[in-house]
């Protein structure tokens, strides 16, 4: 974004804010109903990612969804968009506060997939794009409000997060040319080395999104440390595009229960690998 070698992502949110005391695992929002309740826990982080090292911010708005906004927190529409607002100025008030002269950084704003708002864990599989009824344009519809609260507020980048499927994929890069000014990375969920969680392959994936000028670089989240090299190498010269790998701990949802595949250390090596991929 400012023609640095590499940029350095925040941590967990959602993970830090539990460490923290808060109880938002089993809340529709997640991090996101902090916002309304507790919105200086969520600055306080992201002050603490910074002086960790972080040179991005992602904004608390992954499961900000206007209807579970005005849902679970008894929120009007309006009410829920100044929420969504208010992820943005809560990012900009900790760098500011930090110091933006000691360390320049950049607010991205968080678009999780739509499976994310079914409280399902259905973006780990995105199996709500085979619903015949739901076309590429009603994922776009259901994307516009936010996206466009986000980049009222001032983000300087989109983060379109967690994208299990082709088609959302799609869709997301047909509404940013709503927003030509607007710029964004695309990160995809992958079940394995090859494949996006719905079944396409992700180099297939990456190709079609990248013929967008507006996606500014392209990767991989939510998805197993074993697999994230193979996932980078198998783009590697497909796309002249910068790669974005989000950390993880090394686990994943199944049967309604997290299964955890192994202890983060065990990984910490592949994951420096991976970073040189």
């Amino acid at each position: 974004m400012d023609g640095r070698k590499f940029l350095v992502l925040d941590g967990g949110l959602g993970s830090e804010l539990i460490r923290a005391g808060f109880d938002i695992k089993d809340h529709p929002l997640w991090s996101a109903r902090l916002l309304v309740d507790h919105p200086k826990a969520i600055k306080n982080i992201h002050k603490s990612f910074l002086l960790s090292g972080a040179d991005v911010f992602i904004t608390a708005t992954y499961q900000a969804s206007i209807e579970h906004l005005v849902q679970h927190c008894r929120l009007d529409e309006s009410k829920a968009l100044d929420a969504i607002q208010k992820a943005v100025k809560l990012a900009h008030e900790a760098c500011n506060e930090i110091g933006r002269n000691w360390k320049q950084c950049f607010v991205a704003g968080s678009i999780g997939a739509y499976g994310a708002s079914q409280c399902d864990r259905s973006e780990y599989n995105g199996k709500y794009v085979d619903n015949m009824s739901l076309k590429v344009q009603d994922l776009v519809d259901w994307h516009r409000p936010r996206m466009k609260a986000l980049l009222d507020a001032g983000v300087d980048i989109l983060a379109l997060e967690t994208i299990p499927a082709q088609k959302e994929a799609e869709a997301l890069v047909d509404l940013l040319k709503e927003f030509p000014a607007a710029k964004a990375w695309l990160s995809l969920s992958c079940k394995d080395d090859r494949h996006t969680c719905h079944g396409e392959l992700f180099s297939d994936v990456v190709q079609t999104i990248s013929s967008s000028e507006q996606i500014v670089a392209v990767g991989v989240n939510c998805t197993s440390p074993l697999f994230v090299k193979s996932l980078l190498q198998s783009i590697k010269g497909k796309v002249d595009l910068p790669f974005v790998v989000y950390p993880e701990c090394g686990g994943e949802w199944k049967d309604g229960e997290r299964m955890l595949w192994h202890t983060a250390r065990r990984y910490r090596k592949d994951l420096e690998r991976c970073g040189q991929a």
